[in-house]
């Protein structure tokens, strides 16, 4: 029974290595295709320099920090429903507009949030 244990932790291990290929495949072309991921990230930057800079507690950091981090997981999330209402059809449609609309609503919701807290921490 140990190396059935044994072939099972193997599996597991290669099925971890698909996954981080896939995600490391699909964050370059993310980075390459998506102008806004790019601009998110580079705000990011930004954002942990200010932090440094203005000498934030660690608490505000990692709000901050994680909030950010937020927004760039929404942008992944809106540019994969975006690429798959394009492969899906070319046509213009009602539904697909609202698919887009709403998911670049959900970027745009996040980066509110992100910035309000930063204008919390600002003047907390």
């Amino acid at each position: 029974m140990k190396w059935l244990k044994n072939l099972q932790i193997i599996h597991e291990i290669k099925r971890l290595k698909n996954t981080a290929t896939w995600s490391y495949e699909g964050w370059m072309s993310g980075w390459r295709d998506e102008k806004s991921l790019r601009q998110w990230v580079g705000l990011n930057a930004v954002s942990w320099i200010l932090m440094v800079v203005l000498g934030f507690e660690i608490y505000q950091a990692a709000l901050l920090v994680a909030l950010g981090g937020l927004v760039v997981i929404v942008e992944l999330i809106n540019s994969s429903i975006e690429a798959t209402v394009d492969y899906v059809s070319t046509d213009k449609h009602p539904l697909a507009k609202k698919a887009k609309d709403v998911a670049s609503a959900a970027v745009f919701a996040t980066a509110l949030l992100w910035l309000a807290l930063w204008i919390m921490m600002l003047f907390a």
